[in-house]
């Protein structure tokens, strides 16, 4: 009989549940805190090798000031280099290269999924 109340007690025991409080984070302060990334800036090199920002053919020069602002401006900006399909590749990866002079790891070819 002194086992079986032995058994009872424990298991009685170990059924009751303790509770802990725990301040778990609310959703909207998280959202909050993550900053935005911002727009990358986009830059095409169309079938005849301009250059070409939001519709606007610009020169080399004025290109890399383009790029040196928009990444001085955003710190977790992107620059992406958008070339026409029909360009050699030697020539997309030499304007890529030296853009990357200019941004450095910030800078990446866009690709287009079909």
């Amino acid at each position: 009989m002194g086992v079986l109340a032995f058994f009872v007690m424990n298991s009685m025991l170990l059924t009751t549940q303790e509770g802990v409080n725990v301040q778990l984070p609310n959703t909207e302060t998280t959202q909050t805190q993550q900053p935005e990334k911002p727009t990358p800036l986009i830059i095409q090199l169309n079938s005849r090798g301009q250059l070409v920002i939001g519709n606007q053919s610009v020169s080399q020069e004025q290109l890399f000031e383009q790029i040196q602002t928009y990444l001085s401006q955003n710190p977790q900006g992107a620059v992406f280099l958008q070339a026409d399909s029909q360009l050699p590749y030697e020539q997309v990866i030499q304007v890529l290269a030296q853009m990357r002079d200019v941004g450095g790891d910030r800078v990446s070819l866009a690709i287009e999924s079909n």
